[in-house]
């Protein structure tokens, strides 16, 4: 550390700027605070200083940093109070955030994130008399919160309790953001009737998921009245008689609205709700539709959607429209539906069409480019391919064959994939020959950074032989395996198999009958289990 030290005390100031800026500021100022005078100066800079953020995003959960122990005595009794003056907003765990927020007095600290809250956690943080009549009551004015634990009822109790209390602590919210710790933990905010206090005459932008729509419609019904930016992700969306969708929303300039599941309420439900919002400025949906007749095209939203919003400036959308079909039903073609984008006049469209003929189903996708969506269902052979950096969640669905060139371009399209889904039936026509040709040699190892959930209980066999071959595919991190037990049987030739070891090996979590877990060869396959992480699944996702 002293020689280190002496290298950079020989560094120009706008030299150490830079290389500090590449570097997590938390974890730089732990390791060179209290080192040198000069290097501290520099450290002491806003840029620095302004935001601390004590965690670090696995791919499953925000983790610490550094343990509680290392916080205390390394931050919370030296260098937060050294710097309590320049810190605009603090990042902090359930586990260190009492011992941080109480190290010292901080005159600016505006906002907050509190990670991995628990219902004990929040109950003993809000009713501390100390921050609640102070830091809380005065000074925060933005607020993150994720909910810890996955999806379980002390989550419900928590956000419950959250949402009761939420505005008469913190009296100065002008934003406020309910985010999940993973794709896995989507807590929701669901009540029948909001509480009296959930309401702020402060709150200007929310960000939120809810259990169903009604929910938003009570967000909306004059408890926020300084409300200007709005953010929702809705569980299910379906038309409600205990409060009416009516009144002029002037307030409201971008909306984004999103919902995982299939609704058929476009037309009852959706466009009144969007004509509210009179100066509605920028827009962003994300929905699958079933529609009867017309599909969701340019038109349909040019003349039901921007011909009723004369402010509209900026609007994205990532649309599935989904029919019921037969033989005599006439569809356009793609190029005819593509056409009609040619002159949008916000932004680049992809949009194609597939037909599942034994569904007798047609899905017509199409979205706006660049895209943030963060999930993307129905993936068929007629995937255009692309890159979308913020999709966590894949669903692959199709009527005919994947072969393994398809999987290249999933991986490539989507780098950042948590969870995969696939619903194939059809056998893989071109097996045999990667077989025949130099045991396999020829093919591209599929490489899968981030996965870490893969679903195959509806898949062919040959789909499971694609995920657990390690020639392939590979995997960076340990996976959570859905699969049927007769299909894992066949497919591991009874956990004898050696090119499917590799892959087996860094599963974690198994979802196949728990009678296996006696049996040597299955213990030695997979080796990564823990405990009861082999039971009987009981759903599809």
């Amino acid at each position: 550390m002293n020689r280190s030290c002496v290298q950079l005390k020989d560094l120009p100031d706008e030299l150490l700027i830079f290389v500090f800026k590449q570097m997590n500021n938390v974890e730089v100022l732990y390791s060179l605070f209290g080192v040198d005078e000069r290097i501290d100066s520099i450290l002491q800079d806003p840029m620095f200083t302004n935001r601390l953020n004590f965690l670090k995003w696995s791919s499953k959960k925000f983790l610490n940093i550094f343990s509680p122990d290392i916080i205390f005595d390394r931050f919370c009794l030296q260098f937060l109070p050294a710097v309590r003056d320049k810190i605009q907003w603090l990042g902090i765990d359930s586990s260190s955030m009492k011992q941080i927020l109480h190290a010292t007095h901080y005159p600016n600290l505006h906002g907050l994130g509190l990670f991995n809250i628990e219902a004990e956690t929040i109950k003993s943080l809000f009713t501390d008399v100390n921050l609640s009549s102070g830091l809380f009551n005065s000074q925060i004015s933005k607020l993150l919160i994720t909910i810890g634990n996955g999806r379980n009822l002390k989550d419900y109790s928590t956000m419950e309790y959250i949402i009761n209390h939420i505005f008469t602590v913190f009296k100065k919210l002008t934003h406020l953001t309910f985010a999940e710790a993973s794709y896995q933990n989507a807590i929701e905010l669901s009540f029948v009737y909001p509480p009296i206090n959930f309401c702020s005459s402060t709150l200007s932008v929310l960000n939120i998921k809810i259990d169903c729509f009604e929910i938003c419609l009570y967000l909306l019904d004059g408890r926020f009245n300084q409300l200007h930016t709005l953010t929702v992700e809705a569980a299910y969306i379906y038309e409600s008689e205990k409060i009416e969708n009516k009144g002029n929303i002037s307030n409201l300039k971008p909306f984004s609205l999103s919902c995982f599941w299939t609704i058929d309420c476009y037309d009852e439900l959706i466009l009144p709700f969007l004509y509210r919002f009179s100066n509605l400025e920028t827009l962003n949906l994300s929905l699958s539709i079933s529609v009867k007749e017309i599909f969701i095209d340019e038109h349909n939203l040019r003349n039901k959607i921007v011909n009723h919003l004369s402010r509209l400036s900026k609007f994205t959308f990532d649309v599935h429209s989904i029919m019921n079909i037969n033989h005599d039903t006439i569809l356009p073609s793609n190029e005819d539906i593509q056409n009609t984008f040619k002159d949008f006049q916000y932004t680049q469209v992809i949009c194609y069409m597939d037909h599942f003929l034994d569904r007798k189903e047609c899905r017509y996708h199409a979205y706006t480019c660049p895209s943030k969506m963060s999930y993307y269902q129905f993936t068929s052979n007629l995937f255009p391919g692309g890159y979308y950096p913020y999709v966590r969640f894949v669903s692959l669905y199709d009527e005919h064959a994947f072969e393994h060139e398809f999987f290249l371009r999933i991986a490539q399209s989507f780098p950042l994939i948590q969870k995969l889904v696939l619903n194939n039936a059809k056998r893989q026509r071109y097996k045999q020959s990667y077989k025949s040709t130099n045991d396999n040699c020829h093919l591209s190892i599929v490489e899968y950074s981030h996965l870490i959930e893969l679903d195959v209980q509806w898949a062919h066999d040959d789909y499971i032989e694609e995920f657990l071959c390690d020639r392939k595919a590979c995997f960076r991190k340990n996976i959570r395996l859905h699969v049927v037990d007769d299909a894992l049987l066949r497919v591991t030739k009874h956990f004898t198999r050696e090119d499917t070891r590799m892959n087996c090996t860094k599963v974690d979590n198994l979802l196949v009958w728990t009678e296996w877990r006696s049996s040597k060869c299955f213990q030695e396959y997979f080796p990564s289990l823990k405990g009861d992480d082999a039971y009987i699944s009981s759903s599809f996702y």
